[in-house]
């Protein structure tokens, strides 16, 4: 993509001497959502001013907001990692980090990661193991059991409450129907299967009742661990709450389609089985294939905004159809599973 697409502010970010820390290049990565800048030993996650209807970022008070609720949410798992909030300012013509101008952005700072040790790409390499999803569990089975599950958090678990989150993304995909990632006989098996689920509404209800809904992660699956010198379940749902006050299942179930999705089904059932015997869970996998097919398909819907999306370069476009082809035959194989 073409520097100058940029707005004027990241154009500065990208230069490695503004920084008050040694950087000697600066790489842009972007989301349908941010801008993330690597920097020497640190990141920069700045929020793209977009409203897609689930999240909101398009004023600077919101987007400040939601860069502390990122903070304060992912130091449940990763205390040492989210650092603080940097400010963009701007002082006439001139852009500073943390400067003494009127602020134009924020940013989350985050230590940087090593990018070798990215879940992602040790499933790349082969690496992942039982013993790897073993630590995972480890992990993830006490922060469940620590997480509020209050009562206007269940109220997220019944099927009513679900329905707005599944039938939002074929609201939302249904303009895309005829594109090179989606057909319509995948949307109409897909969206059937989904709302056949939805119908079961004494199977969310004893979810509810078993203490199951959580205030989870949410997006849960290996672009967002790190396998380095510990394990790093980092970029939890900030923006929207109800993608994150949810059925642990659902939760889990996006790592299991992820591994799925990377063709590793039998490590998949190996971490579904593991994770319902730490947790006492058995009656997870009522919900497993559902849950799958919607994580699926949120990840197909996020690849087809990137894709669209006006500032993304015609290599990236094409990459993320590809990918969100693959998401919906994942998601399609789960429903008429």
């Amino acid at each position: 993509m073409a520097e100058a697409m940029l707005p004027p502010f990241i154009q500065f970010m990208l230069q490695p001497e503004i920084y008050p820390h040694p950087v000697s290049e600066v790489t842009l990565v972007q989301t349908h959502i941010s801008y993330v800048l690597l920097a020497g030993d640190y990141v920069y996650k700045i929020k793209k001013p977009v409203d897609f209807g689930f999240l909101n970022f398009t004023t600077l008070e919101k987007r400040r907001h939601f860069c502390e609720q990122e903070l304060v949410l992912n130091r449940r798992l990763c205390p040492d990692l989210y650092l603080g909030l940097a400010t963009v300012t701007q002082e006439g013509d001139t852009f500073a980090l943390d400067g003494a101008g009127v602020p134009v952005d924020y940013a989350v700072k985050m230590a940087r990661m090593p990018e070798e040790a990215m879940m992602a790409k040790a499933i790349a390499r082969g690496e992942v193991t039982e013993s790897t999803l073993d630590a995972i569990v480890d992990l993830l089975v006490p922060f469940y059991e620590k997480a509020d599950g209050g009562e206007q958090i269940k109220e997220f678990g019944t099927a009513k409450a679900v329905s707005v989150n599944v039938l939002e993304n074929f609201e939302q995909t249904q303009g895309f129907i005829g594109c090179p990632a989606l057909s319509q006989a995948q949307f109409d098996a897909i969206s059937s299967y989904a709302r056949d689920f939805l119908g079961k509404q004494d199977l969310f209800a004893s979810r509810i009742q078993a203490g199951r809904v959580r205030d989870c992660h949410g997006d849960l699956y290996s672009a967002n661990i790190c396998l380095a010198d510990e394990i790093y379940i980092f970029d939890c749902i900030e923006f929207n709450q109800r993608f994150r006050y949810c059925d642990v299942a659902s939760d889990v179930a996006f790592l299991a389609m992820d591994l799925d999705f990377h063709g590793l089904a039998p490590l998949s059932d190996y971490f579904i089985s593991r994770f319902c015997g730490a947790s006492g869970d058995s009656d997870l996998k009522k919900m497993l294939n559902f849950y799958k097919c919607y994580r699926a398909y949120v990840r197909g819907k996020i690849g087809l905004f990137t894709a669209h999306a006006p500032e993304v370069d015609e290599v990236t476009k094409q990459g993320c159809f590809a990918q969100a082809k693959k998401y919906f035959e994942l998601a399609e194989r789960y429903a008429t599973a």
